[in-house]
Protein backbone atom coordinates (compact mmCIF):
# COMPACT_ATOMS: atom_id res chain seq x y z
CA UNK A 1 0.00 0.00 0.00
CA UNK A 2 1.14 3.48 -0.84
CA UNK A 3 0.61 6.58 1.26
CA UNK A 4 0.54 9.91 -0.53
CA UNK A 5 1.34 12.82 1.79
CA UNK A 6 0.19 16.17 0.49
CA UNK A 7 -2.40 18.91 0.53
CA UNK A 8 -5.34 18.49 -1.85
CA UNK A 9 -5.41 21.93 -3.48
CA UNK A 10 -1.82 21.88 -4.78
CA UNK A 11 -1.59 21.74 -8.61
CA UNK A 12 1.34 19.32 -8.54
CA UNK A 13 -0.58 17.04 -6.19
CA UNK A 14 -3.61 17.19 -8.46
CA UNK A 15 -1.44 16.08 -11.40
CA UNK A 16 0.07 13.24 -9.38
CA UNK A 17 -3.30 12.05 -8.10
CA UNK A 18 -4.77 12.20 -11.61
CA UNK A 19 -1.86 10.12 -12.94
CA UNK A 20 -2.33 7.54 -10.16
CA UNK A 21 -6.10 7.37 -10.79
CA UNK A 22 -5.55 7.01 -14.55
CA UNK A 23 -3.22 4.06 -13.90
CA UNK A 24 -5.48 2.49 -11.23
CA UNK A 25 -2.87 2.79 -8.48
CA UNK A 26 -4.42 2.48 -5.02
CA UNK A 27 -3.08 4.74 -2.31
CA UNK A 28 -4.07 6.26 0.98
CA UNK A 29 -4.22 10.07 0.96
CA UNK A 30 -2.75 11.79 4.00
CA UNK A 31 -3.66 15.49 4.13
CA UNK A 32 -1.03 16.94 6.41
CA UNK A 33 -2.63 20.33 6.23
CA UNK A 34 -5.69 18.91 8.04
CA UNK A 35 -4.12 15.99 9.88
CA UNK A 36 -0.81 17.63 10.74
CA UNK A 37 2.55 15.92 10.68
CA UNK A 38 4.56 14.73 13.65
CA UNK A 39 8.23 14.95 14.51
CA UNK A 40 8.70 11.17 14.38
CA UNK A 41 7.49 10.99 10.76
CA UNK A 42 9.69 13.88 9.66
CA UNK A 43 12.72 12.45 11.48
CA UNK A 44 12.12 9.14 9.71
CA UNK A 45 11.98 10.92 6.36
CA UNK A 46 15.22 12.69 7.23
CA UNK A 47 16.95 9.30 7.46
CA UNK A 48 16.20 8.98 3.73
CA UNK A 49 16.35 12.53 2.34
CA UNK A 50 18.12 15.69 3.49
CA UNK A 51 15.92 18.47 4.82
CA UNK A 52 16.87 20.58 1.82
CA UNK A 53 15.01 18.11 -0.43
CA UNK A 54 11.99 17.81 1.86
CA UNK A 55 11.43 21.55 2.13
CA UNK A 56 9.81 23.06 -0.94
CA UNK A 57 11.78 26.26 -1.43
CA UNK A 58 9.93 27.05 -4.66
CA UNK A 59 6.50 27.22 -3.04
CA UNK A 60 4.50 30.18 -1.80
CA UNK A 61 4.75 29.17 1.85
CA UNK A 62 8.54 29.35 1.66
CA UNK A 63 8.57 32.56 -0.36
CA UNK A 64 6.33 34.31 2.17
CA UNK A 65 8.59 33.39 5.10
CA UNK A 66 10.82 36.13 6.45
CA UNK A 67 14.48 35.21 6.07
CA UNK A 68 14.76 34.95 9.85
CA UNK A 69 12.26 32.04 9.81
CA UNK A 70 13.91 30.09 6.99
CA UNK A 71 15.76 27.07 8.37
CA UNK A 72 19.51 26.71 8.15
CA UNK A 73 19.68 23.19 9.62
CA UNK A 74 17.62 20.03 10.09
CA UNK A 75 16.29 20.93 13.54
CA UNK A 76 14.95 24.27 12.32
CA UNK A 77 13.50 22.55 9.24
CA UNK A 78 11.68 19.99 11.41
CA UNK A 79 10.12 22.77 13.48
CA UNK A 80 9.06 24.61 10.32
CA UNK A 81 7.55 21.49 8.71
CA UNK A 82 5.55 20.75 11.86
CA UNK A 83 4.35 24.36 12.13
CA UNK A 84 3.72 24.89 8.40
CA UNK A 85 3.29 21.48 6.74
CA UNK A 86 2.53 23.11 3.39
CA UNK A 87 6.26 23.85 3.16
CA UNK A 88 6.92 20.11 2.66
CA UNK A 89 7.61 19.17 -0.96
CA UNK A 90 4.68 17.31 -2.39
CA UNK A 91 3.41 14.88 -3.19
CA UNK A 92 5.54 12.62 -1.05
CA UNK A 93 4.77 8.94 -1.60
CA UNK A 94 5.82 6.34 0.90
CA UNK A 95 5.72 2.55 0.61
CA UNK A 96 6.68 0.25 3.48
CA UNK A 97 8.19 3.20 5.34
CA UNK A 98 10.36 4.26 2.41
CA UNK A 99 10.02 7.45 0.39
CA UNK A 100 9.64 6.29 -3.20
CA UNK A 101 8.66 9.61 -4.81
CA UNK A 102 9.02 13.26 -3.92
CA UNK A 103 7.22 15.66 -6.21
CA UNK A 104 5.49 14.61 -9.42
CA UNK A 105 7.21 13.62 -12.62
CA UNK A 106 5.23 11.39 -14.98
CA UNK A 107 8.32 9.49 -16.17
CA UNK A 108 9.36 8.74 -12.58
CA UNK A 109 5.84 7.52 -11.75
CA UNK A 110 5.90 5.39 -14.91
CA UNK A 111 9.10 3.67 -13.71
CA UNK A 112 7.77 3.16 -10.19
CA UNK A 113 4.23 2.00 -10.81
CA UNK A 114 3.89 0.48 -14.28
Amino acid sequence: MYTLYAIPNCDTVKKGRAWLAEHNIDYQFYDYKKQGIDRKTIEHWLTQKPWTELVNRAGQTWKKLPDTEKPTNAEEAIALMIDKPSVIRRPLIESNGQIIALGFKADQYEELFV
